[in-house]
């Protein structure tokens, strides 16, 4: 059993000793003589719980408890106090402090309120690991995107997300906004504060003002106790306003009174309410449409627009497809349960192919519905939806009528991927011809990637020199 590690603080060595024989049983117990040994002994170790006397010569509990604090967030710190100084250990409270006990100490209260202490760093701490492997998977590096749309998206959030300012995102839906909205968060000073995400079109106009910037008691009928707003939960942090083009024109005003003034009062209530945070907006909505039709402040889009950044389709980043699928595999298997499983080529193929309407976040559906259906060791078209397995057999009747027609037959006895090699064979090296053997130039006839094109002509045995190459 691992004891919870506490120090002790106190320019009296009796109190020190008193203390020591109290908390021995039930924690790991460090003795500092004064102020500025307590920090020579916090270089040493990280501690749960220091119990400091408020009272001492050279660094006092009060100068202390704000050098721990500076330090670290999760070390609780108990005042020990006279009972003539209660009002200044109350005072110590405002500043950080867990809590204060008087002297004489009652044993049984001590013990209890060292233990309450020691829990709560424990559970800080906790917070503070997740946080740093939360930041850690949206860190730059983490963020799948190595296609030129992807990249450019990447460098302009590294540059933006250091700093304090408003950003909007923009794109499709699926396209990764979320994603995007935490690599900002986990990537600038603001990490260890909360990143509070809302979906502005999942609450219903009456009840959103109210989850955004909280409730007094007696507000409205079911108001029965104050409730704090994503505002205030996100003081020092992001808030994350998702699609911002559904916020009715009411709310959208105080919205805007935020972000110019840094304040805003709760439903029901008359004191103005000051918080630090940073706003993080995104929509698929058109907003300068909404701006012409009424529908959204121009004011509050100016607001909001100071660093715009689009998302990419999918369709447009058809590079980032292979490593999207293998980190999709691995994420959604261990997600499900079930051991990782390859595509069969026919089905590889046609997730390369696949338009994806609904961007990774279709693909991500995609392959989780096939590992969890899929009773063999590799996944094919059948374990995909019927919407993809219908485009594919309507795309293979395509290829095998266009092979049946050059052969002047009526059928063919290939089977449906060597039928899509074939016309594949016949397009791309038509596509190179046209493109002077330009690779690049040939990849836009066919509209497809580079990088498709360069892996589908080596599987078909293509030899082409990329023009774009020589000189």
């Amino acid at each position: 059993m691992d004891y919870p590690r506490v120090l002790v603080v106190d320019d009296e060595p009796g109190v020190r000793e008193s203390l020591r024989l109290i908390l021995k049983e039930s924690a790991t117990v460090t003795l500092a003589e004064s102020g500025e040994a307590a920090l020579a002994r916090l270089e040493e170790h990280p501690f749960d719980v220091v119990l400091a006397d408020l009272l001492m010569p050279g660094i006092d509990g009060l100068e202390l408890l704000e050098r721990i604090r500076a330090r670290t967030a999760t070390t609780q710190v108990i005042m020990v106090t006279a009972t003539k100084t209660v009002k200044t250990a109350v005072q110590a409270m405002k500043l950080g402090a867990y809590d204060y006990v008087t002297k004489p100490f009652d044993i049984d209260e001590l013990q209890l309120l060292v233990g309450r202490a020691a829990q709560a760093a424990a559970l800080l701490q906790e917070v503070t690991t997740l946080r740093q492997e939360v930041g850690q998977r949206y860190s730059f590096d983490n963020v799948i995107g190595s296609s030129a749309p992807m990249q450019a998206v990447l460098h302009t959030v590294s540059r933006v997300a250091p700093l304090r300012t408003t950003v909007l995102l923009t794109g499709e839906s699926g396209t990764g906004k979320e994603v995007i909205a935490k690599a900002i968060h986990y990537n600038s000073p603001r990490a260890a504060a909360p990143l509070v995400a809302l979906n502005c079109a999942a609450i219903p106009d009456t009840l959103l003002e109210s989850e955004l910037f909280g409730h007094e008691r007696g507000a409205f009928t079911d108001a029965h106790a104050r409730k704090i707003g994503h505002f205030e939960s996100a003081h020092k942090g992001t808030i994350f306003l998702d699609e911002i083009g559904e916020m009715n024109p009411g709310t959208q005003a105080k919205l805007l009174r935020v972000l110019e003034t840094g304040t805003f009062t709760r439903v029901g209530g008359s004191q103005p309410v000051t918080v630090d945070v940073r706003v993080v907006a995104a929509t698929n909505r058109d907003l300068d449409k909404g701006m012409q039709d009424g529908s959204f402040r121009p004011d509050l889009y100016f607001r909001l627009n100071v660093v715009a950044i689009e998302l990419p389709p999918l369709r447009d980043r058809r590079d980032d497809l292979p490593p999207l699928i293998r980190h999709f595999i691995t994420l959604k298997a261990k997600h499900v349960g079930v051991p990782e499983k390859r595509f069969a080529r026919d089905a590889y193929e046609l997730l390369l192919r696949h338009h994806w309407p609904g961007n990774v976040r279709e693909l991500e559906n995609v392959i989780e519905r096939a590992l969890a259906l899929s009773p063999g060791v590799e996944l094919t078209i059948d374990d995909l939806p019927p919407a993809l397995a219908a485009a594919y057999d309507a795309a293979a009747a395509r290829v095998a009528a266009h092979t049946a027609g050059a052969n002047g037959t009526h059928g063919t006895n290939a089977s449906l991927a060597d039928a899509v090699d074939q016309l594949e064979l016949v397009l791309i090296t038509e596509a190179l011809v046209k493109a002077e053997n330009n690779q690049t130039r040939a990849a836009e006839i066919l509209g497809t990637t580079r990088r498709i094109l360069k892996y589908k002509m080596d599987k078909l045995g293509i030899q082409s020199q990329d023009s774009g190459d020589l000189g």
